[in-house]
């Protein structure tokens, strides 16, 4: 049954692990088909979804996400695709000017709005999925094992399928940290501090503190999740990515 959208989306969880049973074919062509019709720019519609389901490719897949979500039975890899745009300018003989910066983000932008659409009608029909921010930290052996062309970069994976069971409900900012009234204000210190105590009192990471032996959640992050070294690591194998891709001409 499908649910109100706002108590959908109010009560989202992230899933990560799931049952054996197959997401079924025509469901899975209602929900890409809800992806299609999400908003673009200029309704050029500048990505491309990857579908994958069968072994063993799923599995492969699975261990450049660094084994997230093994049991998921679908798996969405949503790319950034000029390629496709290129081909038709060809086709009608015109020129191929979207291979840079300004299109890579706007591409962006529409594939994101695709995938949010996607999970959203999944949610609704009682699907669980997780995003997996892992799609940047291998993209160009994604893009190999998914036999991506250039100028096609994979930019969201998504792990989906039945929930098994049901996971914690995660704490989110509020708007008092993430709303701003007609322009932009910089917080104080302590108006900081107050906005994310729902962060930093969560007790779910208040045990990670004491687990990772770090002074405060934020210190997981900066010394343990994503540190300084990796991610200037990560960034310069994903910007040569984009240059080899065609997608960072300037």
């Amino acid at each position: 049954m499908s649910k109100d959208p706002i108590e959908l989306l109010m009560q989202h969880r992230s899933v990560r692990q799931f049952t054996p049973d197959p997401v079924d074919p025509d469901l899975l062509s209602t929900l890409l088909e809800c992806g299609l019709r999400a908003s673009n720019t200029g309704n050029m519609q500048l990505y491309s979804v990857i579908t994958t389901t069968q072994e063993p490719l799923r599995s492969d897949l699975c261990k450049l996400h660094f084994g997230q979500c093994a049991s998921a039975p679908l798996w969405l890899t949503i790319c950034v695709d000029v390629a496709r745009y290129h081909h038709y300018c060809r086709v009608n003989q015109c020129d191929e000017p979207y291979g840079n910066l300004l299109w890579f983000i706007s591409a962006l932008v529409d594939a994101s709005l695709c995938a949010q659409n996607i999970c959203v009608a999944a949610e609704s029909k009682g699907l669980g999925f997780c995003y997996l921010g892992t799609v940047n930290y291998n993209t160009r052996q994604i893009a190999d094992l998914l036999q991506c062309p250039k100028g096609v970069v994979p930019v969201i994976a998504i792990a989906m399928g039945h929930p098994a069971g049901q996971p914690r409900l995660s704490e989110r900012l509020g708007q008092d940290a993430v709303v701003h009234s007609e322009t932009y204000h910089v917080p104080t210190d302590s108006e900081l501090i107050e906005s994310h105590k729902v962060r930093d009192n969560d007790p779910f990471n208040k045990r990670m503190v004491e687990e990772n032996g770090t002074r405060n959640y934020c210190e997981i992050f900066t010394t343990k999740r994503y540190p300084h070294d990796l991610n200037v690591s990560v960034s310069r194998d994903l910007l040569q990515f984009l240059k080899d891709s065609g997608l960072w001409d300037f």
